[in-house]
């Protein structure tokens, strides 16, 4: 992308994300109120993440899964028929409404809006073991929505990881501000329409 291009797309991330903040204030008290009632618990989930550059950031969600889901310490990928997940927290990751708080780590500058999903530093390790051409993505701001995630779903096996780097690779190596908009549009329609992915 040319340089015009991407000073255009932050421009639109941050007009986005702001106005996008705003106009669901509403649905954030919502939930919040929903998951306090629950199980008392936190209402926000944050989590370290590798960024652009390489760079570790917080990433930001509704919490979706009880409070003791990874007590042990050890990075566990979120699964079909998930028994951490709580009811509400499955409702909101069947809707993804879980994703919009990271509308503050778009605002921010630590994410985008289509790019790579950002992970966990101890799965790019094993990723990345396999496949070093992941230290390419470094180059992208994480997206909140991606191709990858369009058309390959949540991963939840390194087969599937695996076949998210190489759509990755291949939205780096092909981005303009027209797939952006493509990727957005098919994502919102998917989600309106109810697709799970």
């Amino acid at each position: 992308m040319s340089p015009v291009s991407c000073m255009t797309k932050r421009l639109f991330d941050i007009v986005c994300s702001l106005l996008g903040l705003i106009a669901f204030l509403p649905v954030f008290l919502i939930v919040a109120m929903l998951i306090k009632r629950e199980d008392g618990g936190p209402v926000i989930f944050r989590q370290a993440r590798v960024g652009y550059r390489g760079k570790i950031f917080t990433l930001l969600k509704f919490r979706s899964m009880t409070v003791t889901a990874e007590a042990d310490g050890r990075p566990q990928l979120c699964k079909k028929n998930d028994k951490r997940l709580t009811k509400v927290g499955r409702f909101l990751r069947e809707h993804h409404l879980d994703e919009l708080p990271q509308l503050w780590n778009v605002l921010r500058g630590e994410m985008s809006f289509v790019g790579p999903r950002p992970e966990r530093e101890f799965f790019v390790k094993q990723i990345s073991a396999i496949n070093p051409d992941y230290e390419l993505l470094y180059q992208l701001r994480p997206g909140l929505f991606s191709a990858a995630t369009l058309y390959n779903g949540y991963t939840d096996t390194m087969e599937k990881m695996l076949e998210r780097l190489r759509m990755d690779l291949y939205y780096l190596n092909n981005r303009s501000l027209w797939v952006d908009i493509k990727i957005i549009f098919l994502t919102a329609v998917s989600i309106i329409s109810g697709k799970k992915f």
